[in-house]
């Protein structure tokens, strides 16, 4: 059982590994959404008129920065109203765009935009300590969506000396399929970067049956 459970955490975080690398933009999301962890704890530094709980988003590089930026807000917001709010919004930019330089990342602008599902119930699994319902999520999703990239590929291969183009297409199923797969082995056998970012749909599993 402590095995079978050590074997669905890899392929967990190989799935969440994979989404990073994969596909574009989901954990991008993440860090650039008013939702999400960076603006999250720069609201909280603000409220508090304390500026440690962003430091640990930034790198040492970039400190000096958010301390300049947070003690001018600091100012600025003081006035009340619009000014406080345009200030806030000009912190958050601020912290973002160095956050993602930190990581070697373009910044793109502060998105107002709700946190992915999968993403959500990541850092909801941190807080409470219990992994199990995020395991399973995932697994559920990996297994739904190799079955569905063996069946194209098996379908497509059924036909493909009908025609050249009938050919092809089996082939874009094909290594669409073997891809998919071969990215995923790759992530939980190797370790994710968030710098690289990325993300976008879910991904999948590596050893489920097909």
């Amino acid at each position: 059982m402590l095995k079978t459970t050590a074997n669905s955490f890899m392929v967990a975080a190989g799935i969440l590994i994979a989404t990073s690398t994969l596909l574009p933009s989901c954990v991008d999301a993440h860090c650039d959404t008013l939702n999400g962890p960076v603006v999250t704890a720069a609201k909280t530094a603000l409220e508090k008129g304390d500026v440690a709980p962003v430091l640990k988003w930034v790198k040492p590089a970039g400190e000096a920065e958010i301390k300049a930026a947070f003690k001018k807000v600091m100012s600025v917001r003081a006035a009340g109203g619009e000014a406080k709010e345009l200030a806030d919004r000009w912190f958050f930019e601020t912290l973002v765009r160095v956050h993602r330089a930190g990581e070697g990342a373009p910044y793109t602008g502060l998105k107002d935009e709700p946190v992915e599902p999968i993403i959500q119930m990541a850092d909801e699994a941190l807080d409470s300590g219990k992994i199990d319902a995020l395991i399973v999520k995932l697994n559920q999703y990996a297994a739904e969506k190799i079955k569905d990239l063996f069946a194209k590929a098996r379908a497509a291969r059924k036909n493909e000396n009908k025609s050249v183009g009938a050919g092809r297409e089996s082939v874009e199923a094909y290594v669409i399929y073997v891809h998919y797969l071969e990215g995923l082995h790759m992530a939980i056998m190797g370790s994710g970067s968030h710098g690289g970012h990325g993300s976008g749909h879910e991904g999948g599993e590596s050893g489920h049956e097909e």
